[in-house]
């Protein structure tokens, strides 16, 4: 070794950041990159890209309205994240998330159409039960396809998720379709099949439940041996094979959780936001809950952080298209940007804790 490594090697070792510095900076440094590059193409526009931003801000937290309107989006996020998190734990990459989402928000709002004069607690119960299940035999589908005959969960899942909306479209059109009317959507979900809302806000008990599965999914991940079982088999697949775990198993379980998870997250808005069943109902929230995950570093309280953040942008950004009149694409190009810097910093960041 040359005498200049020698001295090197100090010296990098005292320059070198702590990695709880870095690990927690990237993201934050991700985000001002992104936003000064959204800054240079809105000042491109002629607009002020400050003025642009503080209404973004205004526009997610700027009042109690705004902050529930943020909190409201961030929900399915975080429903559609927390079953990624669980799959993608142990490596199993559903993509399909839109596609349950779907079937979700179809099984759950045929219970409730058919069932509205039911008791309201039975009702309610059945309806989000239907919703899980909904989504968790459409991921199934993808499972059955990875175990029996190996086919990637990528691509089945990926599929999936046009045939969900073709079909919602079909029904929407044809058999749900209401007596009488033109627009592809259902007749409107009785009253009673609205989810309560909280302390009389428009927040509802599908904003709760999401909260309530942060700690829950924590706990199957990391304090029971169904998620040592998990992320045995994300770490490494053979070794997993090697200690008498089931993979296949874990596979199963795997995407039928994500699945659920995204299903429950289509009935909540179905009977929240729509009250009816419509040819389109999501905003993305299966494509953006990978997103949100990632983000989270498949973490639940990561996702958390990051289903806010995520619907945060959402809300600014229209905020900012309507208030600024910045146009829409911009708007969007800008919150893509910040994801995308964000990602790509955590990337930077987890490559240099791992060299």
């Amino acid at each position: 070794m040359s005498e200049g490594d020698t001295v090197a090697r100090p010296v990098a070792k005292r320059l070198a950041l702590p990695s709880w510095l870095v690990a927690g900076g990237a993201p934050v440094a991700g985000a001002l990159v992104g936003l000064a590059i959204g800054a240079l193409l809105i000042r491109l526009t002629g607009a002020d890209p400050l003025q642009a931003y503080a209404t973004m801000v205004r526009g997610a937290f700027g009042g109690p309205r705004q902050i529930t309107d943020t909190i409201l989006k961030a929900s399915p996020l975080l429903l559609v994240g927390l079953g990624l998190t669980a799959a993608f734990r142990a490596r199993v990459w559903n993509i399909g998330g839109e596609g349950q989402y779907y079937m979700g928000a179809l099984c759950g709002g045929i219970v409730a159409l058919y069932c509205a004069n039911w008791p309201r607690p039975l009702l309610l119960v059945t309806m989000l039960g239907a919703g899980v299940a909904g989504g968790m035999a459409w991921a199934l589908v993808a499972a059955v396809l990875k175990v029996r005959r190996g086919m990637s969960e990528i691509i089945s899942t990926l599929m999936l998720n046009y045939i969900a909306i073709l079909f919602m479209q079909y029904m929407a059109r044809g058999p749900l379709q209401e007596p009488g009317g033109y627009l592809p959507e259902s007749a409107q979900f009785a009253a009673s099949t609205r989810l309560p809302t909280l302390l009389g806000t428009r927040v509802h008990l599908g904003v709760l439940i999401a909260v309530l599965l942060v700690p829950l999914v924590y706990a199957l991940l990391w304090s029971t041996p169904l998620g040592f079982r998990l992320r045995a088999v994300g770490s490494r697949e053979s070794v997993a094979r090697y200690a008498g775990i089931s993979v296949e198993w874990a596979i199963v379980f795997a995407l039928a959780f994500s699945g659920g998870l995204s299903g429950l997250a289509g009935i909540v808005e179905v009977s929240t936001l729509h009250t009816r069943l419509k040819a389109a109902i999501s905003g993305g929230y299966g494509f953006s809950g990978i997103l949100v995950a990632l983000l989270g570093r498949m973490h639940p309280v990561g996702v958390a952080i990051a289903s806010v953040f995520f619907a945060a942008l959402i809300i600014g950004a229209q905020s900012m298209h309507v208030v600024s009149g910045l146009p829409d694409a911009l708007a969007n190009a800008v919150q893509a940007l910040i994801v995308l810097c964000v990602l790509a910093a955590d990337a930077l960041a987890r490559r240099r804790l791992n060299a």
